[in-house]
């Protein structure tokens, strides 16, 4: 039977191939060390936890929620980034609670997209940056870009080059995977091309709150103006170590979160009200929960840094992000990034990302993710030396697995 319209424009999944093999070695009993999926290991702060318990036992909140988000969550977000970033929001029509910044974005394209128009999005990039807008109609014109001089003679080809004009403009520094971060004057740049151009920003703002050389990541959204052509997506899953709870959101300018807002209304009811409490909880703290996550992935940073390197794996260390982007070694490039993860999990018992599933120009690195302890990342370190050097003493025992079939 033919596949459906929409499957059909969408590619294999990547990931999937490595998680398949991933359950395999773990079926026969390998002890995996899985560093592939940025999945938080960090519990819930507990203060949070209880806020939920508490809340939940009322029938009350058992009902449907708001699918904007109920209104101490939305005033939460707001002061939030007028503390952060000296952002003034106004909760009622600028902010809107998403199920994590995934659902956001998706719906986003969902609310924006016409048939054919044309999406400039950074390549390596975080898969639903370029896959919300295919699956509603879009075009993607891809950018192999950085936060750097080279980024606006990048988009002014990209617009040059494509008909019709460019809808929207994608960021998303500190980046997913490559763990960029972008300055200040590198957004006033940006904003002040967008407006000229008559282009939308949206900004994936997820990894705000992971740094580690102490500079805080700047919001798009603080550059004066910027709130006119910018919505910017934010998710509490890694900040809080909240993944399951799916709780993010957008803000911005006012007519594209009603875009939002309104597709929202007719596909959900919002997350469940003990959640939307609990966040709004979390949000209004003093901080110290952020602080100790980040620096807990501050310290798994550094061990990996350090160990990996001395087992002859040299990687650049992350400036924020819970991710590395890690070239993949010399003598094992020319595989490209699916079948050297692939090898990783078979020979090291070790799993990454393959940088493929991020865009084409990824493929030379795999991303790796600081969601083991200290001890287990140690433990895959020495695994790879040992890969490692076998590999060096004996390079026809390991054979790329793509060669075997």
């Amino acid at each position: 039977m033919e596949e459906f319209h929409k499957v059909r424009r969408l590619p294999p999944y990547v990931f999937e191939q490595v998680n398949r093999l991933k359950a395999s070695a773990r079926s026969r009993g390998a002890d995996i060390i899985d560093l592939g999926m940025g999945n938080p290991d960090l519990p819930t702060p507990k203060a949070i936890v209880d806020k939920l318990c508490e809340v939940v036992r009322d029938p009350r909140t058992h009902r449907y929620s708001s699918s904007r988000g109920i209104p101490g969550l939305r005033r939460a977000q707001a002061n939030y980034y007028a503390r952060r970033f000296g952002v003034k929001l106004n909760p009622d029509t600028q902010v809107v609670a998403t199920l994590g910044s995934k659902e956001g974005f998706a719906n986003m394209a969902q609310a924006i997209t016409a048939p054919g128009d044309v999406i400039l999005c950074p390549n390596p990039t975080y898969p639903i940056h370029a896959f919300g807008f295919i699956m509603s109609g879009g075009v993607i014109r891809s950018l192999q870009v950085e936060p750097d001089d080279g980024f606006i003679p990048a988009v002014e080809r990209g617009i040059r080059h494509s008909i019709p004009k460019p809808l929207a403009l994608i960021l998303n520094y500190p980046s997913n995977p490559t763990a960029l971060v972008a300055s200040l004057d590198f957004y006033k740049d940006v904003v002040a091309f967008a407006k000229k151009n008559d282009i939308i920003i949206l900004s994936d703002l997820a990894y705000s709150e992971i740094y580690f050389d102490g500079n805080p990541p700047p919001s798009v959204l603080q550059v004066p103006g910027a709130i006119d052509v910018c919505v910017e997506f934010t998710s509490m899953s890694k900040t809080f170590s909240m993944p399951g709870w799916r709780m993010g959101f957008a803000v911005g300018n006012e007519r594209l979160i009603s875009a939002l807002t309104r597709v929202k209304s007719y596909l959900d009811y919002g997350a469940f009200t003990p959640i939307q409490v609990a966040a709004a909880h979390a949000l209004n703290g003093d901080g110290a929960d952020i602080e100790e996550v980040r620096e807990v992935y501050h310290k798994r940073r550094d061990v990996m840094v350090d160990s990996f390197s001395r087992a002859g794996w040299t990687i650049p260390a992350p400036a924020a992000s819970m991710f590395a982007w890690a070239p993949i070694p010399e003598q094992f490039r020319q595989l490209g990034s699916l079948e050297f993860s692939k090898l990783l999990i078979e020979h090291a018992d070790v799993a990454v990302a393959p940088g493929i599933g991020f865009g084409e120009h990824g493929d030379d690195y795999v991303r790796v993710a600081l969601v083991e302890n200290e001890h287990r990342i140690r433990q895959a370190a020495r695994n790879i030396k040992k890969f490692l050097a076998t590999t060096a003493k004996q390079p026809n025992n390991v054979v790329p697995l793509a060669a075997r079939r």
